[in-house]
């Protein structure tokens, strides 16, 4: 199968680390949000003026190839900088892809030139090729109007609520590597990771929408095993997907990816499926937490196997399934939880 993830960050790491364990995928692109404005890649572009590397370069490492090779080098670009100068804290893949940047000008040659290097195995793509900033309508304590804030690290950290994001430059041109992915793919996903800063952002690039209301793949929602703190505070499994829905009117998926372990009451997250699923689509409840880490972590087998188990089933009904966007969708059904 041609799978595409699309996210950033740990969640998308997690992402493609589970499809590389999974049998029935023999191509694997993933398709990364450029909005990030904190740490190493903060600092790169507001430098440079370059995208932000760092959620593609851990992306190229999850996919880097499984040799002597390829951990030679993940190791290597993820490897942080000490000290106290100018270099503290910066990621050698983060240098590495700023200076292709900056000399060819081309992310999407720049991250192919590192996936060769490093052994890759599938393909990393900007959901844009050019940076872009996260604002966001935040709701405070003790506050009926809402709030601007603007910046991926200060939306990921508010202690309001966040009722809605957007992007500058409004509706940016998306990468055409990215969408022909998108459009040519066998199963998309989107999730898990910070939902407003890293998921949601994907289904602000118009381009990059339409290809994913028009494309004939399976479309999978991968929700987060535990809400974050600040971005999400409080919000249940069904609640992330009516903000999904509330950005994307019109996107439908074929199944909803969820851990047991995150659901406490299955039929509020079944009926806030309903709203998102196709016709004969469903809530998949899996268990995929890793029982062993102390903070909420996706173990890489489990996901792979739910996710064979979720590909296995689609395949025929999508084969079957057109790809436009229907203007006034039916209710799709999720599953009844045992």
């Amino acid at each position: 199968m041609r799978v595409v993830a699309l996210g950033g960050g740990h969640g998308l790491h997690a992402t493609l680390t589970a499809l590389r364990r999974c049998p029935v995928v023999g191509d694997i692109t993933a398709v990364v949000t450029v909005a990030d404005d904190g740490g190493s890649s903060g600092r790169l572009r507001r430098e440079l003026g370059l995208l932000p590397p760092g959620d593609l370069r851990m992306a190229l490492a999850a996919l880097a190839g499984d040799d002597e090779r390829g951990r030679f080098w993940s190791g290597l670009v993820q490897h942080r900088f000490g000290g106290t100068g100018a270099l503290a804290g910066h990621a050698v893949g983060n240098l590495l892809l700023a200076g292709l940047l900056e000399r060819d000008g081309d992310p999407v040659r720049a991250l192919e030139t590192v996936g060769e290097l490093m052994g890759c195995a599938g393909r990393v793509l900007p959901m844009a090729r050019v940076p872009l900033d996260i604002e966001a309508e935040v709701a405070l304590e003790g506050h009926d109007t809402g709030h601007l804030i603007r910046g991926q690290v200060a939306v990921a950290s508010t202690p309001g609520r966040v009722r809605r994001v957007w992007l500058r430059p409004p509706e940016p041109p998306a990468c055409d590597e990215a969408v022909r992915a998108v459009l040519d793919a066998d199963a998309v996903l989107l999730g898990p990771g910070s939902w407003f800063t890293s998921v949601l952002p994907h289904l602000l690039v118009p381009g990059l929408r339409d290809a994913l209301l028009e494309t004939a793949a399976a479309r999978v929602v991968l929700l987060n095993l535990a809400p974050e703190p600040g971005e999400t505070a409080g919000f249940s499994p069904g609640q992330h997907l009516e903000v999904l829905s509330g950005h994307a009117p019109g996107l439908r998926a074929h199944a909803v990816l969820v851990d047991t372990g995150s659901v406490s009451v299955a039929d509020r997250l079944d009926t806030a499926a309903a709203d998102l699923l196709v016709p004969g689509g469903r809530v998949w409840p899996a268990d995929v937490a890793d029982a062993r880490s102390a903070t909420p972590r996706h173990d890489p087998d489990a996901l792979a196997g739910a996710l064979g188990d979720v590909f296995a089933a689609l395949s025929p009904q999508v084969a079957g399934t057109p790809g436009t966007h229907d203007d006034s969708p039916q209710r799709g059904r999720s599953s009844r939880w045992p």
